[in-house]
Formats: C-alpha cells, structure tokens, sequence
C-alpha cells in the first residue's frame, strides 16, 4: 500500500471533506431517497434513481477520501528546509521562452490547483524540479512541448 505525501493543510482539508460527507451530505441524501419512495413507482421516478445516483458517488467519495487518509504520508513544511526542491518546497522560475515569472508549490496529488500555484508532486513540472537547485535550468518534457526554466528561488514557506 502506497503513501500519500500531503501537506498538513491538505490533510487537514480531506478531513474535513469526509466528515462533511459522512455528516451532511449522506442524511440529506437518505431523506431525499425516503422523499422519492413516497412519489410512487420506482421504476420512472426520476427523483428516486437522481438521489440513489447521489447516494453512489457520496459513498464512492467517502471510500476514496477514507482510503487516502489512511494512506496519509502528512509533511510538515515549516520543519523542511534545503537547498534542493523537494515535495513541499515553494519554487520561484521563469520561463526562459517567455521571461515571465511563475511561483509554484510541489504538494499532493489531491492538493493541485495551479490557478493557486499549487502543482501535483507527479506533475511533469514538479517532476522535473526535483533534485534541482536555485540557479539550475530545468527542462520540462510536457504534452505542450518542452519548455525550460530558470530556478531562481527555493523556499519553505
């Protein structure tokens, strides 16, 4: 079973997920079931199969949320610190095509969101950062073509 490297605030937001799952969402759907049984054949009771259709991912959510935190490598950046980018690390780069400037943190998976500067530890980019150093130009093989990088920082914030 593999672990799942995560950021304590990543932990922390699975958690809290799940138990909005396990609290609300899963007796919501379970009174909107009981409310479509009242409306007649089930057969062609669009209400019915909608919410048992909801039922299904909420529980296929708390199973794979439930999973993941059992599997749960949580890192504390703030104790992380180096030279080298690593899982957790806060890079400054600039693309060396464009000039322009780019901040990312290489977090998990589930934490993604590079509208946030957030990039997934199996990403192209974060794959190809790690190991390097401020300095370093880092050539990163993506869907788009490769695109080279200049680290300019490395911080542990």
């Amino acid at each position: 079973m593999d672990k799942v490297p995560m950021t304590a605030q990543g932990y922390r937001a699975l958690d809290e997920d799940l138990k909005r799952l396990k609290t609300i969402e899963r007796p919501a759907v379970t009174v909107a079931i009981g409310e479509a049984r009242l409306h007649g054949d089930l057969k062609e009771n669009a209400e019915y199969h909608s919410a048992k259709d909801r039922q299904g991912w909420i529980e296929g959510q708390i199973v794979q949320i439930g999973d993941m935190i059992a599997r749960a490598q949580v890192i504390d950046v703030s104790k992380l610190s180096g030279t080298q980018i690593k899982f957790g690390a806060t890079i400054s780069v600039i693309d060396q095509k464009t000039e322009k400037p780019a901040r990312y943190q290489i977090v998990g998976e589930h934490e993604a969101d590079v509208k946030q500067g957030r990039i997934s530890i199996t990403s192209p980019i974060a794959r190809a950062m790690i190991g390097k150093e401020s300095g370093d130009l880092v050539e990163v093989k993506s869907p788009g073509g490769l695109t080279a990088y200049e680290v300019t920082k490395v911080e542990w914030i």
